[in-house]
């Protein structure tokens, strides 16, 4: 496949890489301090503020993840036809900053649902032409470090955003298990500075690869390219993913689990920050690995991590066993999130990756609202470990898929 690389001339190299790749990681990194701060914890906030149950809670988590999905594949495919990446970009991190606000003003879960579509219109919007974006800055053989590079920088700022979510939960009420609107809305408050600044940055420092009209023919909507457009692989990669997110349900129930075993509200967050570490510190080394042993081979070692990761969820019963899971469990998104769409740009024509980066995010996004749905099922009618042996079965699944089906 002939691919044209953006030459960057006239900027200097950011770490040996294209200078896009650094500043969209800053982007990343300002707009998860902000999101971790204010939506990480809103299982919480539903369960002990507003009494919501768990099936609303997984409804709430799965809805706002699936209609980001279906955003995700027309944003991807309508930035390849106007070949414009950077203003979809640019205008998905603007809605999601002025939805966050209104979180501050929630009475009820239909409220905090409104708001958090809102938030996932917004990364709806963006992520495809963000993914676009990077993957057009870096060369083939680079494309594992930019990927995991980028990762790292964003789940930094998971990391920053609960830290300083757990500082701020010390100064307001202390210890407790449950979380206090109080708390919730100082979290607010202040996370919404962040995400103003990171649309600054964007506009600002993101240059975009100047497309020809060559490179963005007319294209009929991007469900009908999987009819023709894209190769046997990329379709077989699509529906192996589809397999894992149905057990791969929203992380509210993580939260909801870890809680279910009576961790304290500050220890509930430092285990987030705590996975979170362990996310950014291996996402660059396992992108840098792909780009060395093959995607394939880190991905299915990642899923098998996860299934024994939830396994755990599953069986645990005391809080030392909880900090581990948490920083296992982070050790799977460091290895997974950022090779999968280093692997997609593996498996399509450059001219496409905005439409395949739809395609790929839409099938996430929208297999997590059944997974969802069955997570707070299994919750209510089983037993709080039965979501977690399901997803752990459809891991293994998913894993065998990839190695037996998938050709790099």
């Amino acid at each position: 496949m002939t691919e044209q690389l953006n030459t960057d001339t006239g900027r200097k190299r950011i770490w040996g890489l294209n200078p896009n790749v650094f500043f969209l990681g800053i982007v990343s990194l300002l707009t998860d301090v902000s999101s971790d701060m204010i939506f990480t914890l809103v299982p919480l906030f539903l369960s002990n503020v507003l009494g919501t149950g768990t099936t609303i809670i997984g409804l709430v988590g799965g809805l706002s993840d699936s209609t980001e999905g279906i955003l995700k594949i027309f944003s991807g495919w309508f930035s390849d036809k106007i070949g414009r990446h950077k203003l979809l970009t640019v205008l998905g991190y603007s809605i999601a900053t002025v939805a966050k606000p209104f979180m501050y003003l929630a009475t009820s879960w239909g409220v905090v649902l409104s708001v958090r579509l809102s938030d996932r219109v917004g990364k709806g919007i963006r992520s495809s032409p963000r993914d676009a974006l990077v993957a057009e800055s870096v060369a083939a053989k680079d494309r594992g470090r930019g990927f995991g590079l980028h990762q790292a920088m964003d789940t930094t700022g998971s990391f920053l955003g609960l830290a300083l979510a757990a500082v701020i939960i010390y100064l307001v009420q202390g210890g407790g298990i449950n979380l206090s609107l109080k708390s919730y809305q100082w979290l607010v408050m202040v996370g919404v500075i962040p995400a103003v600044l990171a649309v600054v940055m964007l506009l600002i420092f993101v240059q975009e690869k100047k497309h020809s009209p060559a490179d963005s023919p007319q294209r009929s909507f991007p469900l009908a390219g999987l009819k023709g457009g894209f190769d046997t692989r990329f379709k077989v990669f699509l529906a192996i993913m589809a397999i894992f997110t149905l057990g791969n349900s929203s992380d509210f129930f993580v939260i909801l689990r870890a809680q279910n075993l009576d961790v304290p509200l500050i220890q509930v967050v430092m285990m987030l920050v705590l996975f979170n570490a362990t996310y950014a510190i291996t996402s660059l080394p396992m992108g840098i690995l792909s780009d060395r042993v093959g995607r394939k081979r880190v991905i299915s070692l990642g899923w098998l991590i996860y299934g024994l990761v939830y396994l755990g969820f599953a069986l645990a019963s005391s809080l030392w066993q909880m900090w581990l899971l948490f920083a296992c469990y982070g050790v799977y998104y460091g290895m997974v999130k950022g090779v999968a769409r280093a692997f997609v740009a593996d498996l399509v024509p450059e001219d496409r990756r905005g439409t395949a980066y739809g395609l790929f995010n839409g099938v996430v996004s929208l297999s997590l609202l059944p997974a969802s749905l069955i997570a707070g099922w299994l919750w209510d009618i089983l037993n709080p470990a039965a979501p977690f042996f399901f997803g752990a079965g459809l891991a293994f699944l998913a894993m065998i898929g990839i190695l037996t089906l998938m050709r790099e």
